[in-house]
């Protein structure tokens, strides 16, 4: 039986709210129903911070904290949604379209898109950047699944599930800076990494059109990113669904 984590309370968006030790302000939040945009978070997975588009204004801090990395504090005031954040949200939103090719018209996630969500719920309906308009090559070596580079945010949510769930660690990130991108098999084409189990788990948690099933029309649906939440508490617990009885 695991220990019952001490309470504390704080206080988001003028609510008070009671919380565990150890949780974070974005875990905190997504129990109470507060939204918080996030791209590169998912329950389950190790935090990589990457996206800061789940910042928050924290009493005391000068600074934007992340909500994902930032853990609770006993009497913390947390605020959610500000002009201030929604400013530096739609900054990095549009920061994001502006780097790849995200025409969302011919994509195969056009409908079921993380980012194309946050967008709109931002309120973004245009672009005032330059579009870097990137020429990277798809990858559709794969049997079951294609890789186009062109529409990927660096979420690493790839990465990271194939590393931590299926244990395969196909996916790694390569080069610096605005140059970084995923690559599979130490940047051989996916088809020919032998170790991939073709378990498509990386596919579900892709956010964007990066990573989707060969073949798939557009406006798709793709897999349900929660499974991987579910996966990770199932083994913690060991509880598994029971195996069906034979019929008859």
């Amino acid at each position: 039986m695991r220990k019952r984590r001490p309470t504390i309370e704080l206080t988001v968006d003028g609510q008070s709210i009671k919380a565990h030790e150890g949780e974070t302000v974005l875990q905190v939040a997504r129990r109470n129903e507060i939204r918080i945009p996030s791209l590169c978070y998912l329950e389950g997975l190790s935090t990589w911070g990457a996206c800061r588009l789940c910042v928050v204004e924290v009493s005391g801090s000068r600074g934007l904290s992340p909500a994902c990395a930032t853990l609770v504090q006993e009497d913390m005031v947390v605020a959610t949604d500000t002009p201030r954040l929604r400013q530096h949200r739609r900054m990095l939103l549009e920061l994001m379209f502006a780097e790849g090719n995200h025409v969302c018209a011919v994509c195969v996630a056009n409908g079921h898109c993380d980012l194309q969500d946050t967008a709109v719920d931002a309120g973004m309906d245009h672009v005032r950047l330059d579009y870097q308009a990137p020429a990277r090559t798809v990858d559709a070596s794969h049997p079951r699944f294609v890789y186009d580079p062109n529409r990927c945010i660096m979420c690493t949510l790839c990465v990271r599930t194939c590393d931590e769930i299926e244990g395969a660690h196909i996916w790694d990130i390569a080069s610096r800076g605005r140059d970084a991108f995923p690559v599979t098999g130490l940047g051989k084409p996916w088809g020919d990494s032998h170790s991939c189990t073709q378990c498509g788990k990386c596919v579900w948690v892709c956010p964007t059109g990066a990573l989707s099933q060969r073949g798939a029309p557009v406006r798709e649906p793709r897999g349900n990113a929660s499974v991987i939440s579910w996966l990770v508490s199932a083994r913690r617990d060991q509880e598994w669904l029971p195996a069906e009885e034979d019929e008859g």
